[in-house]
């Protein structure tokens, strides 16, 4: 019988729990789907496209506006293991978001392993910060900020909840919800698994990088989603992290998509927000003057 390295995981099956490849057939054909449907967002609404939010040469952004009066904003932060997948990735999602009153931000950031992963995160809290520091002249309402992210990006969004934003100039409530995707919310199983031939951490990182052990520090609503056809490892940590927020008496919304899988759950991201508590505050008052 072979060693347990994590829970019930031997060494071959915590690698298959990272590998959503191994749980959704599909994956590729429904990227190239998005893809799609992104090139047609970008070609047929209004966009700024390629904002320079930091001067790395991945630091820019996308911004679908709402309408051009003042409006809330939901920064969404794309999958792809930290390592695939650009902010084009994440257009598809545009159309619906902005059509029910939301500005719509897709942040890039560094690939792994040309970067390591607390560098990924701290770019993408720049984006936030730029966001919130230029919202006036992008006719976004600075305290109506709510973010998502997918797969690694739901890790990152997950993160970037639990963050000290006095380091960025920020008032420590600059976020008003999360949402969370089919995310990983504990580095331990990560690192453990083939994840770690480009995800390396000191442990200090991997526990700063894990909000099943930082959640304390969230202060906004948070809304986990997870797929009914994900990997048993990503539902695990899904309702870990429930768990934990709900342990701690904090805001939290677990919410199981039914009959989708790992790549097909972010395809209703439009729906997952508009729906999901964390983002209540900001679609019921989009049209505030």
């Amino acid at each position: 019988m072979a060693a347990k390295v994590f829970l019930d995981y031997d060494q071959e099956a915590l690698d298959r729990a990272f590998d959503q490849q191994a749980w959704a057939s599909n994956g590729a054909e429904t990227l190239e789907h998005y893809k799609t449907l992104g090139e047609q967002a970008r070609a047929s609404l209004p966009c700024r496209l390629n904002l320079q939010y930091g001067a790395g040469p991945d630091e820019f952004l996308d911004l679908f506006p709402a309408g051009p009066a003042p409006a809330p904003v939901h920064i969404h932060i794309h999958g792809g293991g930290w390592r695939l997948q650009r902010k084009e990735d994440a257009s598809h999602a545009a159309p619906a978001i902005t059509q029910a009153g939301m500005h719509y931000v897709a942040p890039d950031f560094s690939a792994l392993p040309g970067r390591r992963l607390p560098e990924v995160v701290d770019q993408s809290a720049r984006a936030v910060a730029w966001i919130h520091q230029h919202a006036q002249a992008l006719n976004i309402d600075p305290d109506r900020i709510f973010i998502s992210g997918h797969s690694s990006g739901g890790h990152v969004c997950a993160v970037l909840l639990t963050l000290d934003w006095s380091k960025y100039g920020l008032p420590p409530d600059v976020i008003k919800g999360g949402l969370c995707i089919s995310g990983m919310y504990d580095m331990e199983p990560v690192l453990l698994s083939a994840r770690r031939s480009y995800v390396e951490l000191d442990p200090q990182e991997a526990r700063a990088l894990s909000p099943v052990a930082t959640h304390a520090a969230i202060s906004c609503p948070v809304s986990i989603a997870y797929a009914q056809n994900d990997s048993p490892e990503f539902i695990r940590q899904a309702r870990q992290f429930a768990d934990a927020l709900t342990g701690a008496r904090l805001p939290c919304e677990l919410i199981q998509v039914p009959n989708t899988n790992h790549y097909e759950i972010i395809g209703r991201l439009a729906s997952l927000a508009q729906t999901c508590r964390a983002f209540e505050a900001g679609f019921a008052n989009a049209a505030r003057p």
